[in-house]
């Protein structure tokens, strides 16, 4: 028998050596100083909120003569300050602004979104023409309306601002996420024997959860923070957090109480982290769902 000739092996070619990839550290890097820039004011905040009176203006960075005398100043009544009542107002504002303003958006978002119907593109446009509109500019006006009308320092003159402001978001926001949504879905639905709300009730609005979670967060973040409008036309008995902050009173006459309004900041900030951290679990809850479905 001929010999089977055997080819001769190749070496194998040398593993290269991969190269720092310096678009990652870029990356890091990046989200690094936009992290810190975001949280060192926060972390002074808190700092300056547990700190001593006496030593307000200690330039040390880390925390030092902690006591919580600070926080109990903020509730302390006798100071003329009334922040228990100024939270619950801020929380009567912010939930039915946010309420009001995510049921009309769900509706028209969904109604630009799916429906065909004429001028659909100029309606879009007036929405979003109605959010470029400065804020300072609509105070006189509004204070003229409310007080003719008798709505002068009631609830309903900051939540009714509040939804113009909040519900163009709203609506470009939701509106973006259904018209990414497939048609599919729908259609299989109405063939299942559901009617167009039902379609939306049962199939499209549960799979909207992400967005509507989002669009919520947004909504309350910009009622709890707004300071222009409630300024100028709340009352003593309705007036927010925001704008209770900005007339605290010191001890003394003519005192600046700096270590009780980082204390104040400290505790209006912390419903807004609950809040993110909380719904951020129904958003994923939300996407898993979408998902399986």
């Amino acid at each position: 028998m001929a010999a089977t000739a055997t080819l001769p092996r190749t070496a194998p070619a040398p593993a290269r050596r991969k190269g720092f990839d310096w678009g990652q550290l870029r990356t890091y890097v990046s989200a690094a100083v936009i992290l810190i820039w975001c949280l060192i004011p926060a972390y002074w905040m808190i700092v300056t909120a547990f700190r001593d009176t006496a030593f307000t203006f200690d330039s040390t960075f880390w925390p030092t003569h902690v006591t919580w005398d600070n926080f109990a100043t903020v509730f302390d009544e006798s100071l003329g300050n009334h922040f228990g009542r100024n939270l619950i107002n801020s929380l009567i504002v912010a939930g039915a602004t946010t309420a009001v303003a995510l049921i009309v958006g769900v509706f028209a978002a969904y109604a630009l979104a799916r429906l065909n119907f004429r001028f659909k593109f100029a309606v879009m446009g007036f929405i979003l023409g109605a959010s470029m509109f400065p804020g300072v500019a609509l105070v006189t006006p509004l204070f003229q309306l409310f007080t003719n009308i008798g709505w002068m320092g009631s609830y309903q003159a900051m939540i009714i601002p509040d939804i113009s402001f909040t519900l163009p978001l709203t609506v470009y926001t939701l509106t973006s996420f259904f018209r990414e949504m497939p048609w599919e879905l729908e259609e299989s639905a109405r063939i299942d024997g559901c009617t167009q709300g039902q379609a939306f009730r049962k199939i499209i609005l549960p799979l909207a959860a992400p967005a509507t979670f989002t669009t919520a967060i947004l909504a309350f973040i910009g009622a709890w923070n707004e300071f222009l409008i409630a300024s100028q036309l709340s009352s003593d008995a309705t007036r927010p957090v925001t704008v209770a902050i900005a007339y605290f009173a010191g001890a003394q006459p003519h005192q600046e109480p700096y270590t009780a309004v980082m204390a104040a900041g400290t505790i209006v900030t912390i419903p807004l982290v609950i809040l993110v951290l909380v719904f951020q679990r129904k958003i994923v809850a939300g996407l898993t769902a979408g998902a399986v479905k």
